[in-house]
């Protein structure tokens, strides 16, 4: 069975930092502990012959320190629109069992409060992002301004979700999530986006 894989799209993020968060830096978070959304939205992917195009997933992780010194809770959110075919071929890639780059995550997790298949919603345009996950998330971002009006990004960071590609800065106009008896109502605090290319 042909296991190989890829992904592209858009991805973005909001947490309880301010901008621009110093964990990329491998900092220690600015409020002591760590609380992320991070959502990835595919335009096109496979796993093997198992078609991904047009999917979203999302992750809720909070570290109760520097995220490279203490292990993660995590919770991982599945497209409910995906057959089981695509939401086992998810699930292998997100939670780094599939390698590439989400396998060097995984150590940083210590555990997994669940895996749920709900409808997600992903929204971009401009400098804008949201996504709505249903009766549990709702997370919107906005670009911060730069120089003549263009993006703010950071590259070559030696801790991030994609590597390789620079990071738009941004912050947050709402971060709300309700689960796992986790409950988070975060505003104005930091982001970031970019296009992403995973492949194992």
């Amino acid at each position: 069975m042909d296991s190989r894989w890829k992904l592209q799209g858009g991805y973005f993020e909001a947490c309880n930092c301010d901008a621009a968060c110093p964990c990329v830096l491998l900092g220690a978070p600015t409020q002591g502990d760590c609380t992320v959304l991070i959502a990835w939205h595919i335009e096109k992917g496979h796993f093997g012959d198992t078609p991904l195009d047009g999917l979203n997933t999302a992750l809720a992780a909070h570290s109760p320190g520097h995220m490279l010194q203490t292990k993660w809770k995590v919770a991982l959110y599945l497209d409910g629109r995906a057959t089981r075919e695509q939401s086992d071929a998810l699930t292998k890639i997100f939670a780094g069992q599939a390698g590439g780059h989400l396998a060097n995550l995984a150590p940083c997790i210590g555990e997994v409060l669940g895996v749920k298949a709900v409808p997600i919603g992903y929204h971009a345009e401009g400098r804008h992002r949201s996504v709505s996950i249903n009766g549990i998330a709702d997370m919107d971002i906005e670009g911060v301004a730069g120089q003549q009006g263009g993006e703010v990004t950071l590259s070559g960071m030696p801790f991030c979700v994609v590597p390789g590609t620079p990071a738009v800065v941004a912050k947050s106009r709402r971060l709300s999530y309700r689960d796992y008896g986790l409950q988070w109502e975060i505003s104005n605090k930091n982001g970031f986006y970019s296009p992403f290319v995973y492949q194992g």
